[in-house]
C-alpha cells in the first residue's frame, strides 16, 4: 500500500488541530492544576480561575479552522495534488502545529502564573493576566492566518 499525494497533502492539513489540541490539554492542565490551589484558599476566585484556565482552549479552534478551511483546497478535484504540493501542505500543516501548540502550551504558563498570584492581589491580576496572555494568543492566530494563506498560495500554483 503507498501514499498518495492526495493522503499525504491530508494528513498535513490535519496536523493543525493535533496541534492545537496537544498545546491546549497542556495549557489548560497547567492553568487548571494551579487554579484547584488557589479556588482550595478563596473559593470566591472560582470564576476568575475558570476564565484564565480556559483561554488555552482557543488554539484549539484555531488549529480546526485552519484544517476545515486548508481541506478545502486538498479536495479532490478543487486542486490538481503533485507530490510537491502535497510536500509544501504537509509542511504547512507541521508550522501550524507547531504555533498552536506552543502558543497554547505557553499561554497555559502565563495563565497559570496569573492564577498564582491572584489571592496575593486580592483578584486584581485578572485584567493584567488577560493582557499578558493575548500577546501569546495572537502568535496562535497569526499562525493559523499564515498558514491558510500559504494554504491557498500553494492550492493556486500550476501543477
Amino acid at each position: 500500500m503507498s501514499l498518495s499525494p492526495q493522503a499525504v497533502a491530508s494528513l498535513g492539513i490535519a496536523l493543525g488541530v493535533v496541534g492545537g489540541v496537544i498545546g491546549s490539554s497542556v495549557g489548560i492542565g497547567k492553568a487548571a492544576s494551579a487554579g484547584l490551589s488557589v479556588i482550595s484558599e478563596d473559593p470566591g476566585s472560582f470564576k476568575q480561575v475558570l476564565i484564565l484556565s480556559s483561554l488555552p482552549m482557543t488554539q484549539t479552534f484555531y488549529g480546526f479552522i485552519f484544517s476545515l478551511l486548508g481541506l478545502t483546497s486538498v479536495l479532490p478535484g478543487i486542486t490538481e495534488l503533485t507530490w510537491i504540493k502535497a510536500g509544501a501542505f504537509l509542511g504547512i500543516g507541521a508550522f501550524v502545529m507547531v504555533a498552536e501548540l506552543f502558543s497554547a502550551w505557553y499561554q497555559g504558563v502565563i495563565c497559570m502564573a496569573g492564577i498564582v498570584e491572584l489571592p496575593k492581589a486580592g483578584g486584581r491580576m485578572l485584567v493584567p493576566s488577560l493582557i499578558l496572555a493575548a500577546y501569546v494568543e495572537m502568535l496562535g492566530i497569526l499562525g493559523m492566518v499564515l498558514g491558510y494563506l500559504l494554504t491557498t498560495l500553494v492550492a493556486g500554483l500550476p501543477v
